[in-house]
């Protein structure tokens, strides 16, 4: 489990196809309190570390998490965002984030609205339903809060410490970006249809 409170910032320093897709993610993490094993949401996919080096970890991503994520669009120098996973006492400042990530959204539209920016997604139709104004998402494993909804289309505000601590600083119009919906949405859709 995540809290999408984003600690650092990495960056993609080499790829591999083996069969699955191998990554090598350098970071700012003392990685000599990583454990093999170790679950590190990497721009919001809950990944398994299986390398360790004094300044990167290395994991491991199967065809079925490249299909459903924009990992396909990871390239040797993209920065990801980075959160290890929550431990017992740990502030919980986001929101409950599984690092399962449902589909991609696309950022189609951003405006400067004071110091801040205003970034517009268009959320996967049969995801769409999930997104409710006030409610929490984690894009690229970043806790947000859905500042409006029309349809598929939903809207984002990030603040400078947002864009600065994370890597939407970087963010363009066209960007592929992973969305888990809020598991609390997921169990009361669920309850609805059941009723």
């Amino acid at each position: 489990m995540f809290t999408g409170i984003i600690t650092d910032i990495g960056i993609i320093a080499k790829l591999e196809q083996e069969g699955d897709l191998r990554a090598r993610i350098t970071c700012g993490y003392d990685t000599g309190t990583i454990d093999l094993g170790a679950s590190i949401a990497s721009d919001g996919v809950c990944l398994t570390v299986v390398g360790l080096g004094a300044d990167w970890y290395e994991v491991q991503v199967s065809a079925e998490t490249v299909g459903k994520t924009n990992l396909s669009g990871w390239t040797a120098g993209r920065r990801v965002n980075l959160e290890r996973a929550l431990r017992v006492g740990d502030e919980l400042g986001g929101h409950i984030v599984s690092g399962h990530v449902d589909g991609v959204a696309e950022v189609i539209a951003m405006a400067d609205d004071g110091d801040s920016t205003r970034v517009t997604l268009r959320a996967p139709q049969d995801l769409a339903r999930f997104v409710a104004p006030k409610g929490s998402v984690a894009l690229n494993g970043t806790s947000l809060t859905v500042n409006e909804v029309s349809g598929c289309d939903f809207g984002i505000n990030f603040i400078p410490h947002t864009k600065v601590a994370t890597t939407w600083g970087d963010v363009e119009v066209g960007d592929q970006v992973n969305l888990e919906i809020d598991t609390l949405a997921r169990y009361v859709a669920r309850l609805a249809e059941m009723s």
